[in-house]
């Protein structure tokens, strides 16, 4: 998605100081942060990298961004507000669900009454092996659908005394990991996620409302540090329970860590009033962020599929004698940039499916 060119560097040139901002009511440094979370998801996802969620813990800001933007729906009615909310999220899922379910159905898959979960993901989508790289990435989206649903009651528990409930909300996986444990099915894995992110999610709500402000900054400081410590001396610690330091397979490091991390991210927004007004004064990269943004529904969905396909393409270009001697095709950047090319491909095509979702007009490109 970013630009280049062959012997030279693309520098973004200042717009016209007359310009307006196309969007004033947008807050760049959240869209940005969304945008970098996007390209770590898919980073990871390319070359596996152990230590890349704790250099940036993408799915704790996306919940936390998320919950942010859920606080600020909810002065309107909750029940359009959730109805909103699914009706951005369903019709895009729904669009990229069909041609991964006739996919695995043309490969011998057999639903069960759980297919259901294919027309809500209130639990885990059904799939076979064949596609699991595709649809394993589903559980973003169920957690995401649960705290929607949550969120009414979650912000009248946190209102009436929101530093005592932000902190409990580490209490649940704590619970999970030390108290009580999960049975390994549909619910045991809901619930797990629910408890790692439920912080990020309340921290949403606590910026929303102004409680990160009011809190003494060293406070802040000292409770996230330690948090991220915990969490790092517990990854570093209980390697040998999951043969990694990956903070995808270890629940209790990941919401420690995200909850410390994340918490200082939105604090530094607060505490200096940090908006990045002036990335719009760059055209093209201002744009990139705009469609990491408007499309991060279609980025998510379509970006495993993208890397699958990736790999088959790269296999045609070694029956091409040019492209074996002069590209790197053994190189995982080679297969990296191949595929953010099938992804861009994708949110031409199926990006529009999040205007109809929107009930804007369909474009594009935003």
């Amino acid at each position: 998605m970013g630009s280049h060119r062959r012997g030279g560097v693309v520098v973004d040139r200042p717009a016209a100081a007359a310009r307006p901002a196309q969007n004033p009511t947008r807050d760049r440094y959240f869209d940005t942060l969304r945008a970098v979370a996007l390209i770590r998801v898919v980073t990871y996802h390319t070359f596996g990298w152990a230590w890349a969620g704790m250099v940036f813990p993408s799915m704790g800001i996306m919940f936390g961004l998320a919950g942010t933007l859920m606080a600020r729906s909810l002065e309107r009615p909750a029940f359009k507000v959730v109805r909103s909310r699914m009706r951005r999220l369903l019709p895009p899922f729904w669009f990229w669900g069909f041609f991964v379910v006739l996919a695995m159905l043309i490969h011998g898959w057999m639903p069960g009454w759980q297919i259901v979960f294919w027309v809500v993901p209130l639990g885990d989508p059904p799939g076979n092996a064949w596609a699991v790289q595709a649809w394993e990435i589903l559980w973003y989206l169920r957690t995401y659908l649960w705290f929607v649903l949550l969120s009414p009651l979650l912000l009248k528990v946190f209102r009436p005394a929101p530093v005592p409930v932000l902190l409990l909300s580490l209490s649940p996986i704590l619970v999970l990991h030390f108290l009580w444990e999960p049975p390994d099915d549909r619910f045991g894995s809901a619930l797990t996620d629910l408890a790692t992110f439920l912080f990020c999610w309340i921290l949403g709500f606590a910026h929303r409302d102004g409680v990160l402000q009011r809190l003494k900054p060293a406070a802040v400081v000292i409770l996230s540090l330690a948090a991220i410590g915990y969490g790092g001396w517990y990854t570093f610690t209980h390697q040998a329970e999951t043969g990694s330091y990956d903070l995808d397979d270890i629940p209790l490091a990941q919401a420690f860590w995200s909850a410390g991390f994340v918490t200082l991210l939105f604090w530094v927004k607060s505490y200096f009033r940090i908006d990045f007004a002036w990335l719009t004064g760059f055209r093209r990269t201002d744009r990139i962020v705009t469609i990491f943004n408007s499309r991060a529904v279609t980025i998510y969905l379509w970006h495993e599929i993208a890397l699958i396909l990736a790999v088959p393409l790269i296999d045609q270009f070694w029956n091409v004698p040019a492209f074996e001697k002069w590209l790197p095709l053994e190189s995982q950047w080679f297969m990296f940039g191949i595929g953010w090319i099938l992804i861009a491909v994708f949110v031409l095509l199926c990006g529009w499916a999040e205007d109809v979702a929107g009930k804007r007009r369909p474009r594009l490109i935003p």
